[in-house]
């Protein structure tokens, strides 16, 4: 549920940068209207692409590495599930591009939002809890696509799945249905008072780039009835769920409802996975349920590869958070390796079949 959130315009700012070999794999900015906030979604779609368009990198920028693709590429022939992304506390949709473009290549259409409230340079505690604005980001990123004239008759609109990461997990939990309890996670914050409970108590928060005071959040202030609410989308098929955020909260009859196939991930070996992120139980009540775990990584393994010295330069910005240290000896590279497999397994069995 953390990382990202104190860094500012001048290690984010550039989301595509040149020049980069050609991929396969193009790459499209769009703006889709989002009444929930009051203003437009910035998306970012990732596609399978004929030859054309302008060689980028894809967030890149000073601390971490970049992934090539091709901008305004035309889209290849034909029609592909459409898989939507949802990032993680502060952070921004650009930081999966590694996962993306090889869902791309692999044959799906990648679409995920930068969440207004969540993002990085525009992330504050109260907006933190909001899952049900994360979730209607994620069907009007569906609406958005499958009216577009450009889009439609590439998306096919009965294959559409979720990965979700972090706070994102827990949005990917609830457009598939799953209901979290307020009291239930008021009660966790009380004891707890780590990760994301901690961020609530912290009295910071980060606007137009800037770090800015803030009121410390009272978990039982927020709307219950929103807070509580279905945010289900009947629209997605499949959901991949990488360290889930709210993961003590969920009604558990709600996750025995769910009706589509659930794939849990967790970063790292068992007795290192986090109480906030804890997702072992969440596969065992889900019908359709799968569990697997990625050793000798932790929760900050899901981000991109950084550059050398990026780790410096993080500290220099006031990071906390060892976003490039891994939990073991196994470089990032071969745990992004690992996680792509099993997601792009689970969707292709669950979404292609």
């Amino acid at each position: 549920m953390s990382g990202f959130r104190t860094l500012c315009a001048v290690v984010f700012g550039l989301a595509l940068a040149t020049p980069c070999l050609a991929a396969d794999v193009g790459v499209r900015q769009l703006t889709i209207p989002a009444t929930e906030h009051g203003r437009a979604l910035q998306v970012t779609v990732w596609y399978p692409a004929g030859p054309g368009g302008e060689p980028v990198m894809v967030g890149d920028n000073r601390v971490f590495k970049g992934v090539p693709a091709s901008l305004d590429a035309p889209p290849a022939k034909g029609r592909f599930p459409l898989v939507l992304l949802s990032h993680g506390s502060g952070s921004r949709v650009q930081g999966m591009a590694w996962l993306a473009t090889e869902l791309a290549k692999a044959g799906f259409i990648v679409a995920g939002p930068n969440h207004p409230g969540t993002t990085s340079g525009d992330s504050t505690p109260a907006e933190t809890p909001k899952l049900w604005q994360r979730t209607r980001d994620l069907s009007a990123v569906i609406d958005g696509l499958t009216a577009d004239p450009e889009w439609r008759d590439h998306v096919d609109a009965d294959k559409v799945g979720v990965v979700g990461f972090s706070l994102g997990g827990a949005a990917a939990m609830e457009i598939a249905g799953a209901r979290a309890r307020l009291e239930a996670y008021a009660s966790y914050c009380d004891s707890y008072r780590k990760w994301d409970c901690a961020w609530y108590a912290g009295g910071v928060g980060y606007v137009n780039d800037e770090k800015v005071k803030v009121d410390k959040v009272d978990l039982r202030s927020v709307d219950k009835a929103l807070f509580e609410q279905s945010n289900l989308d009947r629209r997605v098929k499949s959901a991949v769920l990488v360290d889930p955020g709210l993961a003590q909260a969920y009604d558990a009859q709600s996750l025995k409802d769910i009706a589509i196939p659930m794939t849990f991930i967790n970063l790292g070996d068992p007795a290192t996975i986090p109480l906030a992120v804890a997702a072992e139980k969440l596969a065992s009540l889900t019908p359709h349920g799968t569990y697997a775990t990625v050793s000798d990584a932790n929760h900050f393994a899901f981000l991109p590869e950084c550059k050398e010295g990026g780790a410096q330069l993080l500290i220099a910005f006031g990071e906390i958070d060892p976003i490039c240290t891994d939990a073991g000896k196994r470089p990032r590279a071969d745990i992004h390796a690992e996680a792509t497999r099993l997601i792009s397994a689970a969707l292709q069995r669950t979404l292609k079949n």
